[in-house]
């Protein structure tokens, strides 16, 4: 549970750090090599940024809205997250789901960041071909303790604003999309797609109160 914790804290500092890359360098960077830079930036900001490191829920959410949705595919991610429901939803039903869900892992990041501290990331040999649109960068955190393995699924996205985005995460064996699959899979089929932002709205509140 620590080891949990401690990565949801380590991919919140990862998406803050996403704002500090550009587009264009996206574009042309290979995905192992950004996801190292990305990582090594996000312990360094972690040291320089205290209100970071203490889960300031508001700088997290304005990082996220502003300037890191670009470089993350969410919309797939909540999709995926969803599963075959996501098809007859309707479009508001998957805005809400969408906000939700973003809502409710910011607020899980922000609570673990406390957690980062020394780590250091060491890649894997990346497994790829150069024409694939769709590959897994391997990593694994050192630091205090036993590593951590801490994966990526990402995909290579045309057009505006091209690049390499991450569409689900690993982290001990266990992919982040998958699991809330599976708990989504039985709210939906005790109380459907509108049941389900009703629990993800419940949670994100018990989450803001504990807060504050």
């Amino acid at each position: 549970m620590q080891q949990r914790r401690w990565f949801l804290g380590l991919m919140a500092a990862v998406v803050a750090s996403l704002a500090l890359t550009t587009t264009a360098y996206a574009e042309d960077e290979a995905p192992d090599a950004l996801i190292k830079r990305v990582s090594n930036e996000v312990l360094d900001t972690l040291k320089s940024d205290k209100s970071l490191r203490n889960g300031d829920l508001s700088k997290i959410i304005a990082l996220v809205d502003n300037r890191i949705m670009p470089h993350v595919n969410f919309a797939r991610m909540t999709a995926s997250a969803v599963g075959p429901a996501w098809r007859q939803a309707t479009p508001e039903q998957q805005k809400r789901l969408q906000d939700e869900f973003k809502t409710l892992l910011v607020r899980t990041y922000a609570g673990a960041l406390s957690q980062v501290s020394d780590q250091t990331i060491a890649m894997k040999p990346l497994r790829a071909n150069p024409d694939d649109k769709e590959i897994v960068v391997r990593s694994e955190i050192k630091g205090r303790g036993d590593p951590i393995q801490l994966d990526y699924r990402m995909e290579k996205t045309p057009g505006q604003g091209a690049g390499w985005k991450i569409y689900n995460i690993n982290v001990l064996g266990v992919w982040l999309v998958d699991t809330y699959r599976s708990q989504f899979a039985q709210q939906i089929n005790a109380k459907g797609i509108d049941g389900l932002i009703d629990i993800l709205v419940e949670q994100n509140k018990t989450s803001a109160n504990k807060k504050g």
